[in-house]
């Protein structure tokens, strides 16, 4: 639901990123996971070489491309190019990890 949610502000905050509904956003937050577990491990494998002589930096490029992936997957979402798709998967992070974070705030005071 985190991610889910996450994935609904940051379309909302992103102008190269569009999402047609809040549903559309359920559809988007399954895939992602879906390709996370699936395609990225892989990419990943693959690209160890890059990743490595680019200190790490070539995995936000993969996190683009998954989200790109994504986009092709989902009827209703669009990415309008590979800068937009750096910047939802850099974004996504942050706002996941803030939302994550207040969720688990929430949960050690009750």
């Amino acid at each position: 639901m985190v991610r889910t949610l996450s994935v609904f502000a940051t379309a909302y905050i992103l102008p190269g990123v569009v999402l047609a509904h809040f549903s559309t956003a359920i559809w988007v937050s399954l895939a992602l996971a879906v390709l996370n577990v699936t395609i990225r491990p892989v990419l990943i494998l693959l690209t160890i070489p890059l990743t490595l002589l680019t200190l790490g930096f070539f995995l936000l490029a993969i996190n683009a491309m998954v989200v790109l992936l994504a986009s092709d997957w989902v009827e209703g979402f669009a990415v309008s190019g590979f800068w937009s798709a750096l910047l939802f998967s850099a974004v996504l992070t942050l706002v996941s990890s803030l939302l994550e974070g207040s969720v688990r705030v929430k949960g050690a005071r009750a």
